[in-house]
């Protein structure tokens, strides 16, 4: 049964993308990851490297970042470097073993995209992304609304 609640059907899309991604992965003899691995690896895939700026991403703490890291870290998928711009600071870049799964982590969104266009229509793709990409604001704060 279908949820009438938004949450519920966002988390669900999640759950069909990260399923799918592990299906193709495995598929491939790569190595599959927990959720939370595979959310820190599409934030590093796409650029984002600082551990504190993936934290902000996700919506956890730095430490739980710094949790998933370090597994990333003993599957040989990531490494960390000194951050040219705060030597104070890490950076987190994709190992050779990792590269690959970079490319193939794309390679699978993408034919996952392509196949809800299938299902669902291009259009509705392209209205979620389009939903999806707008800035919502500030998070909702009832406290300091009552």
């Amino acid at each position: 049964m279908r949820s009438p609640y938004l949450i519920v059907s966002l988390l669900q899309g999640f759950y069909w993308f990260d399923s799918g991604l592990q299906s193709y992965l495995g598929a491939r003899n790569l190595p599959t990851l927990t959720h939370s691995q595979s959310m820190v690896m599409i934030n590093l895939t796409t650029g984002t490297t600082r551990p504190a700026d993936v934290a902000r991403n996700l919506g956890i703490s730095r430490q739980a970042v710094h949790v998933t890291l370090l597994q990333l870290q003993k599957l040989g998928l990531v490494d960390f470097r000194d951050d040219p711009t705060d030597k104070r600071s890490k950076i987190v870049v994709l190992t050779e073993r990792g590269e690959p799964m970079r490319r193939h982590a794309q390679a699978a969104v993408t034919a996952m995209t392509e196949r809800l266009a299938d299902r669902i229509g291009a259009t509705q793709v392209a209205n979620l992304l389009a939903a999806f990409s707008i800035d919502w604001g500030d998070e909702v704060d009832f406290e300091a609304d009552a």
